[in-house]
């Protein structure tokens, strides 16, 4: 039993912000591509593949990130607790759980047509190689972006066969979103990351940080008004991305308090609720 908790703590399955963080971008992509006067079964058979897709690679993605970041992790108060931080699992036995992990993502991603599955290994040395990048530039959440946000084009990919322009345009826009969101929770250990070297947008932007999240929040919502120019939604979807728009804009930059580790976490988490504005806004801009 020590060792389940002990596995559920490594794979933070506890805090399912972070997987729901991954699996909104595959729902999105899946969604714009799908014809929903098909059968709605093979709809929701994969948007569960997506989800538990999601939970099982973000979960092999937080155990790499805590074998490679180990001695950071011990030096920052809110992670040297952390099963692999404190040695309490071995990097060993780390290991053996990221390939059991990516073994069983693997068997769902065999449910997908060529090119999806192509398309998804080569994303794999994105997400392996991401927790590498905050020793070497400002911008390791940039790179989150490109990979949390990969998904939205295999959702479309797995419908449609081939790439379009509106996933790349969403994709692109959705990139902005996690630059956003991350640089939101990159605050709650500023103190400790400034003192020991780590570099990020949270650190680069520290002056004027609600105007670096302006841009890329704009971005973000420029982005989706663009996917529904192109798709031809109707125009109530562009009447509900006012609700994006407040959710953004007024809830979380107007709230964020930048100095309270708290009030970053909150603001962060909300971006679930974000996540399933933006699904709901892209169903109702398809009636």
């Amino acid at each position: 039993m020590k060792q389940l908790n002990l596995f559920i703590e490594l794979i933070r399955l506890k805090k399912p912000i972070g997987f729901m963080l991954l699996f909104w971008p595959c729902a999105w992509g899946l969604t714009l591509a799908y014809d929903f006067s098909d059968n709605l079964s093979n709809y929701f058979f994969y948007l569960s593949l997506f989800f538990f897709g999601a939970v099982l690679m973000r979960s092999a993605g937080c155990i790499v990130n805590d074998i490679l970041d180990k001695e950071f992790d011990k030096k920052v108060s809110r992670t040297k607790k952390r099963p692999i931080a404190s040695e309490k699992i071995s990097i060993k036995v780390g290991l053996i759980y990221v390939i059991v992990l990516c073994f069983l993502a693997l068997l769902i991603l065999l449910k997908f047509n060529t090119f999806t599955i192509i398309l998804a290994l080569g994303s794999m040395p994105l997400a392996f190689t991401y927790p590498l990048m905050k020793r070497y530039t400002y911008w390791p959440q940039l790179f989150l972006g490109i990979t949390f946000n990969y998904g939205l084009i295999l959702g479309w990919v797995c419908i449609k066969g081939q790439i379009d322009i509106v996933p790349i345009i969403f994709y692109l826009g959705a990139i902005f979103w996690t630059l956003g969101f991350d640089t939101i929770y990159g605050y709650q250990d500023i103190k400790d990351d400034e003192i020991i070297g780590i570099k990020s947008t949270s650190i680069k932007f520290k002056k004027n940080p609600k105007l670096f999240l302006i841009m890329c929040y704009l971005i973000f919502t420029m982005s989706l008004t663009a996917v529904g120019f192109f798709m031809k939604f109707n125009m109530i979807f562009y009447f509900f991305i006012s609700i994006l728009i407040l959710q953004l804009f007024f809830n979380q930059i107007n709230n964020f308090n930048f100095k309270d580790p708290k009030s970053s976490l909150k603001i962060f988490k909300s971006n679930n609720l974000v996540g399933l504005i933006v699904l709901l806004n892209i169903l109702i801009g398809k009636v």
